[in-house]
């Protein structure tokens, strides 16, 4: 019999003992975090096992202290706190996970916000982008009722064409399966009246999308207390 046949259930080799493109981590980025068991998952918000145990065997034995994940589910940091291996830290690790599985379970559809209009996006990016020291390249990605479903900022610097690819606007956009999408970006000066460059990357963007099937509904530059609207005014082709 082989020394790995007669290890205790539940025991995992400590991770620096297991090959990378088996550690929990690694499988997940290039296998998505849906092809982890649930062990795997919390070994990843615990990060670290102990000296005599790996982070793997901390994760199952919590898991089958507390029930599995009915039961982690419930979980109080007390009940956490009084595992072995489990200090304030990891607690808390654990239950902000929790906190964020909940409340993403408990989103309805009315929870999005939807923006119609140049003064929507306004109302709902203005306070974020108006004081940045930079240039802030954000996309809003939308259903087909103009609700926002994703957001990413694109790049931090200078607006120029050769940065803003359509390559990295889209390629969130196709992910998320959005049917629009809404760009901005700050002008750190207060003005948000457009420059030539912010009028090329427009049109370039406008074409991408055209080819995809993924509309630009307005490209919107924030400044202090005030917003331009270029397709609004009418600057798209």
């Amino acid at each position: 019999m082989q020394e790995k046949d007669m290890l205790p259930a539940g025991y995992y080799p400590l991770i620096r003992d297991v090959p990378v493109s088996d550690r929990p981590r690694e499988r997940m980025i290039h296998s998505g975090a849906e092809s982890l068991s649930n062990a795997e998952l919390l070994a990843i918000l615990l990060r670290t096992g102990s000296a005599d145990e790996s982070v793997m065997t901390l994760a199952c034995r919590v898991l089958n202290q507390v029930g599995e994940l009915r039961g982690l589910r419930s979980v109080s940091v007390d009940e956490l706190t009084s595992l072995r291996g489990i200090g304030p830290a990891k607690a808390l690790l654990i239950m902000a996970g929790l906190e964020l599985g909940k409340r993403i379970a408990t989103m309805t559809p009315s929870d999005r916000p939807t923006v119609r209009s140049p003064q929507d996006v306004s109302q709902l990016m203005m306070e974020e982008l108006r004081y940045h020291t930079q240039e802030h390249f954000v996309c809003l990605y939308l259903n087909t009722k103009n609700q926002v479903i994703g957001r990413e900022t694109i790049f931090i610097g200078s607006l120029n064409s050769s940065i803003v690819h359509p390559r990295e606007v889209f390629k969130e956009a196709i992910r998320r399966s959005s049917a629009s999408l809404i760009c901005l970006h700050n002008h750190p000066s207060g003005d948000p009246a457009p420059s030539r460059e912010d009028i090329d990357v427009t049109h370039r963007l406008q074409e991408a999308g055209r080819i995809l099937g993924i509309d630009l509904l307005d490209h919107v530059i924030i400044g202090d207390g005030r917003f331009y609207s270029i397709k609004e005014k009418g600057h798209f082709k």
